[in-house]
């Protein structure tokens, strides 16, 4: 047991977490996601008892975003003609703001098909069980400046 470390962090992730380096990405992504395909050149974890949100808050106590990008954290954007509400994407811009000074303005967004393009340059993939539509999520690592 290490203290300070969320317990939801498996020693799996915080190997990963630990071997990204500056500008590598990690995608936490919703039960709809093909994980599997996308990732066939990542490190896949699974997650499938979780949540993205407390995912999302447990790795940003860790994780630097990206300050040379104006938008280090992306979300799938809703495909035209999708009748869907993303009221996740809320709670992901409150989780952000907690723990980035630069609070949500890091948040862009990617649209879908340029989002799995993107996903398969990732370092990792996170699965999840999360059931809801455009839960997707994107992180751009930074550096850690003492």
């Amino acid at each position: 047991m290490l203290k300070g470390i969320p317990k939801l962090l498996s020693p799996e992730l915080l190997k990963v977490l630990c071997e990204m380096g500056h500008s590598d990405r990690l995608v936490i992504v919703d039960g709809n996601f093909p994980s599997e395909s996308i990732g066939k050149n990542a490190i896949v974890i699974r997650m499938d008892g979780h949540g993205v949100p407390e995912i999302l808050d447990a790795i940003l106590q860790l994780f630097p975003l990206d300050s040379y990008v104006e938008h280090p954290v992306n979300l799938m954007e809703v495909m035209p003609g999708d009748d869907v509400e993303t009221p996740i994407w809320d709670t992901y811009k409150e989780i952000v703001k907690r723990h980035e000074t630069r609070g949500e303005a890091v948040i862009g967004q990617i649209e879908r098909f340029t989002f799995y393009e993107e996903a398969q340059k990732a370092y990792a993939v996170i699965a999840t069980g999360k059931s809801a539509l455009y839960a997707n999520i994107m992180l751009q690592k930074g550096v850690v400046v003492e």
